[in-house]
């Protein structure tokens, strides 16, 4: 789907935005979730989160390999090896969650023959936003270097995670040791533009200075980025809810048209009648449109 572009030097749209606080779950820019049917709020989603990521974890249909932030802890079994590896970074910005609450969408997914890793970080205020991305990074180097004969690594994050996500698009392997297969980026409902976020009380967790946001979003990177992508043929879907707030979808398409600029795959999707929770929940679902998605793109179909 292509998106019009709007006028890069015009002044960012967030900064007209009321500075009231919103009702129910908070996202960027301090506007508030749209669903009109007000589907619950963020503590009744994690609790969802919580208890079906339980449940699949105990009674597991297929292969799924569980990171944790230390690399050396994790030992997923070798039948593994050459499989395609959903990587998944999960959100609550950067303060909240954890990989026990988000294996909700594995079984759709292993059953298809995918190995699925769900990968944890350091939150604030413990870790800060550079420790998060340098533990993601090392994270899917781990990954890789595990198992070298992967048939590909697919990324996807929701909110803090697709911002996770997004910042390996232009990583620095080399340091770690090795270049991993990144084979596509699902992002998901995700924030590209950190600066918004000094501007509402998420920020008093983070801590984030003008310099620590500009350093940590993608949307920046990408634009000051001097190289090209080391395989432009890797697509990078962009995706949001039709319910989700005016700043998640402000930010999605800018992003999505910076990664056009850049050179890379991208494409944009706005999924029908879903919010904020719901768009990274339904995938638990075999036949919800985005599952589809990740499955045709690890597997090459058209």
């Amino acid at each position: 789907m292509d998106v019009t572009g709007e006028n890069p030097g015009r002044e960012a749209s967030w900064k007209k935005m009321s500075k009231e606080p919103p009702r129910g779950p908070r996202p960027p820019g301090g506007a508030c979730c749209t669903s009109p049917t007000e589907t619950g709020n963020e503590r009744d989603w994690t609790s969802t989160f919580l208890r079906t990521s339980l449940r699949v974890s105990g009674g597991r249909s297929g292969p799924v390999a569980e990171h944790s932030r230390r690399p050396a802890a994790a030992q997923p079994p070798p039948s593994l090896a050459a499989l395609p590896f959903f990587v998944f970074f999960h959100g609550g910005y950067w303060q909240s969650g954890s990989k026990d609450s988000s294996a909700f969408m594995v079984s759709p997914l292993t059953a298809q023959g995918v190995a699925v890793v769900v990968v944890s970080y350091d939150i604030a205020p413990k870790g800060t936003l550079d420790q998060m991305v340098d533990q993601v990074t090392q994270s899917i180097a781990f990954v890789q270097k595990r198992y070298p004969c992967n048939e590909g690594i697919y990324l996807c994050g929701h909110s803090a995670g697709a911002h996770l996500a997004a910042m390996m698009l232009l990583a620095n392997w080399t340091k770690h040791g090795a270049t991993p297969n990144l084979k596509g980026f699902f992002l998901v409902s995700g924030i590209y533009d950190l600066e918004p976020i000094m501007h509402i009380p998420e920020n008093e967790a983070l801590l984030m200075t003008l310099e620590d946001a500009q350093r940590n979003s993608p949307q920046r990177c990408l634009e000051v980025a001097l190289t090209q992508p080391v395989d432009a043929a890797c697509p990078v879907l962009v995706i949001v809810g039709q319910h989700d707030s005016p700043e998640y979808h402000r930010q999605s398409r800018e992003f999505y048209q910076a990664l056009r600029r850049g050179g890379w795959k991208a494409s944009f999707e706005e999924l029908d009648d879903v919010d904020h929770f719901e768009i990274i929940w339904n995938l638990t679902q075999k036949d919800y449109v985005l599952t589809q998605m990740i499955l045709k793109t690890i597997f090459q179909e058209s």
